[in-house]
């Protein structure tokens, strides 16, 4: 379109000649103009000011302003619906979105980048495979798990604290998930509300131990049995004794090994089990000193301490084996003790094993660490 040579004030003032008195052809002639130009002007700036003239502009521009933000706006909105299903939580997932939005929909990267909430050097960003990236954490976490698939993810990080790695948790769980290594996570049971009463933890070693029977299988169907012993005080595995029938008398042979080995406690709290209640072993208690605590009958978390041993044992190694011959269950209990009582993090002993959190604690007890 041909501009005019005349601003819009100098038409305005040419008008004004006119309405002043002076003839129309004498105005057209003095400025140059047609009669056609002449009327076409007034129709459009006849009865206006110069401050009239200045708001019209502003409006124009105010309204050519708000076209464009509409248009983006649409534009935007379309693109968004466009995205409506895919998944934009992660960085990779919004990178991804933001270059969809640029090649499908011709925006650009500073508008793309603003619709999914990602910044521009992320746009820009190259991503790293993050198997490369956490190669270290991928084999720490394969390796825990191998040795132990019962593990779960606060066991494996514990784990790795006490072998000395740095990692953050949430590094370590990102990749931990990453791997696909959660555990399934059992459903609580509705219960009604009961007042809880914390379980008595003595004070010093070998004061308070707790006992009970696990029974399993082996592979060709033959029953055994494991009789357990744990030091209340830091949850040690004292004792685990393995085999297919377990009786009052073998009960008084495995504590007169442990008195010899360890001496033996003030007090053993156990069910009521007929093993527990054998005259032979009652009245070797009494003459050796060690009172016997019965809980009552039908009430396992009396006697919690040794109830969530058996699970553990239950779970990251009866569970997780066959087993063919009593050898073999009574090797890997062996190991599974030494691991246990050694190496595995516990969770109420602050994170740190049975024998390092008696060892820090002994100090502040009555107990002599033997020579």
């Amino acid at each position: 379109m041909k501009k005019s040579r005349f601003t819009e004030t100098q038409i305005v003032s040419i008008l004004k000649e006119a309405d002043a008195g002076r003839s129309i052809k004498e105005v057209c002639r003095q400025h140059g103009i047609s009669d056609a130009t002449y009327y076409k002007w007034k129709s459009r700036y006849g009865g206006m000011e110069a401050s009239d003239l200045k708001r019209v502009k502003d409006l124009e521009a105010e309204n050519a302003r708000l076209k464009r933000l509409f248009a983006d706006m649409a534009l935007e909105n379309a693109a968004m619906k466009d995205l409506i299903g895919k998944k934009t939580l992660t960085p990779d997932g919004r990178r991804d979105a933001a270059r969809y939005l640029v090649t499908a929909h011709r925006i650009s990267v500073v508008r793309a980048c603003r619709c999914v909430s990602l910044s521009r050097s992320a746009y820009y960003e190259e991503p790293v495979n993050w198997i490369v990236r956490d190669a270290g954490i991928v084999a720490a976490l394969a390796r825990l798990i191998e040795e132990r698939a019962s593990r779960g993810f606060w066991k494996c990080y514990q784990r790795l604290r006490l072998e000395g790695f740095t990692w953050n948790h949430k590094r370590v769980y990102r990749v931990y998930c990453m791997m696909k290594l959660n555990l399934r996570r059992k459903a609580k049971q509705r219960l009604p509300k009961r007042e809880r009463v914390p379980l008595y933890v003595p004070r010093r070693p070998d004061s308070v131990w707790s006992a009970d029977f696990v029974a399993d299988a082996l592979l060709c169907g033959k029953r055994l049995r494991l009789f357990n012993v744990v030091d209340d005080f830091n949850r040690e595995a004292v004792h685990i004794e393995v085999d297919t029938s377990i009786t009052s008398e073998r009960l008084v042979r495995v504590f007169e090994q442990l008195r010899k080995e360890r001496g033996l406690p003030q007090v053993l709290r156990t069910d009521n089990g007929p093993e527990f209640l054998g005259e032979a072993f009652i009245h070797w208690a009494r003459q050796a000193g060690m009172a016997i605590q019965y809980i009552q009958p039908g009430k396992p978390n009396q006697n919690a301490f040794i109830e969530r041993f058996n699970r553990t044992l239950r779970d990251e190694l009866l569970n997780a084996h066959l087993f063919a011959r009593l050898d073999d269950v009574r090797e890997a209990v062996y190991w599974w003790m030494i691991e246990y009582n050694e190496e595995r993090p516990h969770d109420s002993l602050g994170g740190i094993p049975p024998l390092q959190y008696r060892s820090q604690n002994a100090e502040n007890s009555t107990y002599e660490l033997p020579t």
